[in-house]
């Protein structure tokens, strides 16, 4: 079961789904219950696309989806892997957290994301890039060396595509010089993530945010998508979290340790744009999808006997 990053999802692509499909709305009031407010109505009502509504949305959508693909296609997940923002349903799936923490828990850290990166290293961004293998990827950040640049590679998604944290200002420079290059720019994040210069935002999310919290040991295996190791303790996927503020994800690195522990087909539970599509994962698996779109369509009743 692999519980995609988040990319921007506007309510109207999912809004139907939270208030129709049954396990989201078993959820969904869980949730409110826990926010004290309606997380629907709130995210209806409010501009940005990581909002701390939006993000709470997804995560119980994921975790809603994957419920779904279990009942209704049938799926029976050995381990489970989240990349980036996809470790917090993947905390709550393999049991590690309970759900009602699992919301606490992603609402506080996008309040605190906000917060911190309202003052700390408001130059940065990470930008996501394709088509530039590693040779190319080398002589690029040859250059940025050579023009006395701050950068970190944040995401390594696929064998060509990338996702840099850089100065803001660079990006003048950068879309042209991809271009040049052989390559494709997509798109800018704002906040950049998983960089090793956010050590103040992993000391306050273990203050503020995970560490008050009570972490099981996973019943379902977690795959970190850090660097594609087995983590079977609490305190493991509590350390996996806190250190996704500050290193890299390596996607290369999940797709191998699923092989290699003998995964064929993988789910993909969330609005998906990249985990399941990416040429790394549809070599390596066959990719059945769990979106809200696919949950409401109307499916054939089984013949009666």
């Amino acid at each position: 079961m692999i519980f995609p990053g988040m990319g921007p999802t506007p309510f109207a692509e999912v809004g139907k789904f939270m208030v129709l499909n049954p396990f989201a709305r078993k959820l969904v009031a869980t949730a409110d219950r826990v926010l004290g407010y309606s997380l629907v109505d709130r995210y209806r009502t409010t501009e940005g696309d990581y909002s701390e509504y939006a993000q709470v949305a997804f995560m119980v959508n994921s975790l809603a989806l994957a419920q779904w693909a279990r009942h209704t296609l049938g799926v029976e997940p050995g381990p489970c892997t989240g990349p980036s923002f996809g470790e917090k349903p993947a905390a709550a799936f393999s049991g590690a957290l309970d759900f009602p923490d699992a919301v606490r828990a992603t609402a506080a850290f996008a309040r605190l994301l906000e917060d911190y990166f309202a003052t700390e290293y408001t130059d940065l961004v990470t930008h996501s890039f394709v088509r530039v293998p590693q040779d190319t990827l080398r002589e690029l950040l040859g250059e940025l060396d050579e023009r006395g640049e701050t950068y970190e590679i944040s995401c390594y998604i696929d064998d060509d595509f990338t996702m840099l944290t850089l100065r803001e200002h660079n990006l003048e420079w950068l879309p042209a010089r991809l271009r040049a290059l052989g390559g494709m720019s997509l798109y800018t994040m704002r906040p950049p993530m998983h960089c090793s210069l956010f050590k103040g935002l992993r000391d306050r999310a273990e203050e503020e945010v995970f560490g008050p919290l009570d972490f099981a040991d996973p019943t379902v295996p977690v795959i970190a998508d850090q660097d594609g190791a087995l983590v079977t303790t609490g305190e493991g996927v509590r350390a996996m979290m806190l250190d996704s503020c500050v290193r890299p994800l390596r996607w290369p690195a999940v797709v191998d340790a699923l092989r290699e522990a003998g995964v064929g087909t993988v789910c993909v539970a969330g609005q998906d744009s990249l985990f399941g599509r990416v040429r790394r994962t549809t070599d390596a698996f066959e990719v059945v999808p769990a979106t809200p779109r696919l949950a409401l369509r109307p499916r054939p009743r089984p013949a009666s006997a």
